[in-house]
């Protein structure tokens, strides 16, 4: 059998020549929502410069509102969280607050430290609205999104040790030694150890009461794919209420669309998990 080539299965910039059309559109959304929303703007959770997130207040929804933590995506070397803050619309009008944090980037970090800035940033949040989110990604910000709810918050002073109870990954990439050969690794700067280090798959699974959805879109890589229906067969097998959910007819980029969908079934179950 021939031998994957991994830059095309994980360059989605090459395999998506829209690509750059389909986040324009975010773009311009977000900035129209950053007008339109009630959001409290640009709070620090940290000394570094993109140590900043955006909350999104749900409509009539108060202090006490359920929420929803999105991180973008970018392979971890490009995204801000003001270009998409689009995607909390739909849950503000239905009553859920959403918290947007940007990160620093690869090569200036390294993918273990994006990860304990994520940490950083859940405290805060914790501290500022005293809410467990569900916490959703895209690509980084999938594989961001599994390693909030594999951590050990126990750990983690201040916060509760169930401060992450659910999770859903859009995209996410789960085991991240494919890299390595890749052209996204001249950035990320990753050597075997290091993938190792930053592989939630490869991690001790999340307890046993944790919920976790990795979506991928029908339209994607077969390495997507498999990422996503590995990490929730092993995650099973360990008890977690994990699962794979497949979004026919979604690239890697217009499956972000799902949650300003009003009728999306993704959106839905987000909201209803945000809301146990």
């Amino acid at each position: 059998m021939a031998a994957l080539d991994l830059e095309a299965e994980y360059n989605n910039q090459k395999r998506v020549p829209e690509h750059a059309d389909i986040r324009a559109r975010w773009t311009k959304a977000s900035e129209a929502l950053r007008k339109d929303a009630k959001v409290d703007l640009d709070l620090a959770y940290g000394k570094g410069d993109r140590n900043r997130y955006d909350l999104y207040r749900a409509t009539g929804g108060g202090a006490n509102a359920p929420l929803v933590v999105y991180i973008h995506g970018g392979y971890w070397q490009r995204g801000d969280r003001k270009d998409n803050g689009f995607v909390a619309k739909e849950f503000n009008t239905r009553g859920v607050a959403v918290a947007l944090p940007s990160y620093s980037l690869c090569p200036a970090v390294g993918i273990m430290d994006i990860v304990a800035e994520l940490r950083q940033f859940m405290k805060a949040v914790w501290d500022r609205t005293k809410q467990r989110p569900v916490v959703v990604g895209h690509s980084a910000g999938g594989h961001l999104a599994a390693a909030m709810l594999a951590t050990d918050w126990s750990k983690v002073a201040g916060v509760p040790a169930d401060l992450v109870k659910s999770a859903y990954a859009l995209s996410g990439v789960f085991e991240l030694s494919p890299l390595l050969p890749t052209s996204l690794n001249e950035a990320l700067k990753l050597d075997p150890a290091k993938a190792r280090e930053a592989s939630p798959l490869l991690w001790p699974a999340p307890p046993k009461n944790r919920t976790f959805v990795a979506a991928a879109g029908g339209d994607e890589s077969q390495e997507f794919i498999r990422q996503s229906l590995e990490i929730a067969a092993t995650w099973s097998k360990a008890g977690v209420k994990a699962e794979c959910v497949v979004v026919p007819g979604a690239n890697h980029f217009t499956i972000v669309e799902e949650l300003a969908q009003p009728e999306s079934a993704m959106l839905a179950r987000i909201v209803s998990m945000a809301k146990q």
